[in-house]
């Protein structure tokens, strides 16, 4: 893909985003467009960064850790996340390398951000991925271990935590998805009303290509898009 077709393909997500958060009164302005980069190579990012994207998301600790040694440049360019998996033995590891965790799942896993956070002298934004769909084959706390997994995280000086990140379960109808993104708005409003934190958490992580624009007139603040912004030869079927 040429710089001319990737252009074109984000000014249309930027088109379908505004029309999305018009539809509910919400300001485009409020919705982060983040560019999953699962497989995708560094010279393609660079590319999509160039023409405006300012947050990148991994999936993997290793694969972001070969791209930004690859591209150096790479790593000051954007705001870089991590929206996969993270295993407690890799934390140390994903603090060298990303600004944001999306993917908080555990007490445990909280609990090390935090110290390793402290010897960084790092306050680090971190949001607590949520099992919507209660799905087996999902990592992700459960709705019912979100509340506890919060008042940790608000006794950790060394994390802020900036809302809540899902991916519900892949449904052809993005409007039957529909209810999996209102559940997790229902979830953070749940978190505000506890007053654990000094402020309101507003984030929430959801949406993707194929449903972003309904998760947006369910609030969504931030979306994470691959195939719509790489397209399918990027071997990202579903993201």
């Amino acid at each position: 893909m040429g710089q001319d077709e990737l252009q074109s393909r984000l000014e249309r997500i930027r088109e379908r985003i505004a029309l999305a958060a018009q539809r509910v009164g919400q300001d485009p302005q409020d919705v982060t467009l983040l560019a999953a980069a699962k497989t995708v190579a560094p010279e393609r990012i660079l590319m999509a960064i160039q023409l405006g994207v300012r947050h990148v998301g991994e999936n993997r600790v290793q694969e972001a850790e070969s791209k930004l040694k690859s591209f150096e440049s790479l790593r000051d360019a954007a705001t870089w996340h991590l929206i996969g998996h993270l295993q407690t033995n890799k934390a140390r590891r994903a603090l060298q390398l990303f600004d944001v965790i999306q993917s908080v799942d555990t007490i445990r896993l909280a609990g090390q951000l935090e110290r390793v956070a402290a010897e960084m002298n790092r306050l680090v934004s971190v949001y607590i991925e949520v099992n919507v769909g209660t799905e087996q084959s999902k990592s992700g706390a459960l709705p019912d271990q979100l509340m506890a997994l919060a008042e940790a995280i608000s006794k950790h000086s060394h994390l802020r935590l900036e809302g809540l990140m899902a991916v519900p379960p892949y449904l052809e109808n993005p409007q039957a998805v529909r209810p999996y993104f209102r559940r997790l708005r229902e979830l953070r409003q749940m978190i505000n009303d506890q007053h654990l934190f000094d402020y309101e958490i507003r984030g929430l992580s959801m949406g993707m290509s194929h449903d972003f624009e309904v998760a947006i007139e369910e609030g969504a603040t931030l979306i994470r898009l691959g195939t719509a912004i790489w397209g399918s030869r990027a071997g990202l079927q579903g993201v």
